[in-house]
């Protein structure tokens, strides 16, 4: 029997389907609607930039927000910038 209380247990993890991320699944749409080598390279080249970001522990959003803070640098400044 199922636990009614368990029902949210596993809601904070990425959608995956496989070993792949739910994201990459958008240029393999691509593919299947427009096949051609372009797109199967679009394809391949998002499969293993997101492979290789789960590898190193980075998720797409997190990766985002990584360089964000890249581009920001370590330097805040207190007041805001129209002042």
């Amino acid at each position: 029997m199922v636990d009614p209380n368990a029902s949210w247990r596993d809601t904070a993890r990425e959608a995956k389907l496989g070993p792949f991320n739910a994201i990459a699944f958008v240029p393999l749409l691509l593919f299947l609607f427009n096949i051609g080598w372009r797109t199967f390279f679009i394809l391949v080249l998002t499969l293993a930039t997101l492979q290789t970001l789960e590898y190193f522990g980075f998720g797409p959003a997190t990766f985002a927000r990584y360089v964000r803070s890249l581009i920001a640098g370590k330097r805040r400044s207190a007041s805001p910038w129209w002042m």
